[in-house]
């Protein structure tokens, strides 16, 4: 299973190489050659057994993904911005009330 998924991952980085456009023709070159070796590898290997451990895998993975929020935090709502406001302007006042006595 483990080796599946690290062919995989290594078909995707050739595929990167050979999409980019500063390779060059020896890289690109050595892309598809690894490229059709590792494909082989993989029509050896079959598809994954589908137990538990693939299952467990994938959860994790989607887990992961859940866990990592694209939304901007919540901004201060405008009930809680009142008080807020309001104990900084007197803040203020009190700082320069201070600095003239």
């Amino acid at each position: 299973m483990k080796s599946v998924d690290a062919l995989r991952r290594k078909l995707r980085g050739l595929l990167a190489v050979t999409r980019d456009s500063a390779a060059t023709d020896h890289e690109r070159a050595n892309a598809e050659a690894l490229k059709a070796r590792i494909e082989g590898q993989l029509r050896a290997e079959g598809a994954p057994k589908g137990d538990w451990t693939d299952t467990a895998f994938r959860l994790g993975r989607t887990l992961r993904k859940l866990d990592q929020s694209t939304a901007p935090p919540e901004s201060v709502s405008g009930s809680a911005k009142i008080p807020y406001r309001l104990g900084k302007a007197l803040g203020q006042g009190l700082k320069k009330w201070r600095s003239t006595s």
